[in-house]
């Protein structure tokens, strides 16, 4: 099975385009969560079909909490901070605030952590067990601007199922 999305095959630059994008992922992430019971191995293999499928990335990975921190979970980019606490950047004010957040100018986000002086511009979704927080989804980009409400409800459909795999574990 071969996961490749080029840009071309969306032209990811429509509402309608970005949703058909997020449902082939949705579908290609089920098939590849399907039956697997491992909670390292699906969140790498997340990682890697996000990262290796979205245009426009150089960074996407998880961090997940223990105790006051984030701790840098499976990644697909460069080496990454291993640990951000809680209501630090946009990772650690995720957690705090329970929601997705999206940032056009990392540059102008108060207290952003600057891991990769590349990345202009960032999307951190919560992933939930349980009802309770136990980390978040980060995609990082070198595009300012590259993230939008649409992307974030398609990321945030993705983590749904990983919660669901989470689930039935």
């Amino acid at each position: 099975m071969t996961f490749t999305i080029s840009d071309a095959a969306y032209g990811t630059d429509t509402p309608a385009a970005k949703q058909a994008m997020y449902a082939d992922l949705r579908s290609q992430l089920q098939g590849l969560l399907s039956g697997e019971s491992d909670f390292i191995a699906n969140t790498a293999n997340f990682s890697s079909l996000v990262f290796n499928t979205m245009p426009g990335l150089n960074w996407a990975g998880f961090y997940f909490l223990k105790g006051e921190e984030l701790v840098l979970g499976p990644f697909q980019g460069k080496p990454a901070c291993i640990r951000i606490k809680k209501g630090r950047g946009v990772c650690g004010t995720t957690v705090v605030e329970g929601k997705s957040i999206v940032v056009q100018d990392v540059h102008a986000f108060p207290g952003h952590i600057a891991c990769d002086v590349n990345s202009r511009s960032e999307l951190v979704v919560p992933v939930f067990a349980q009802g309770q927080i136990i980390g978040v989804f980060d995609l990082d980009s070198p595009l300012p601007g590259r993230f939008d409400d649409v992307d974030a409800q398609g990321v945030e459909s993705l983590v749904r199922v990983l919660e669901a795999a989470i689930v039935a574990e």
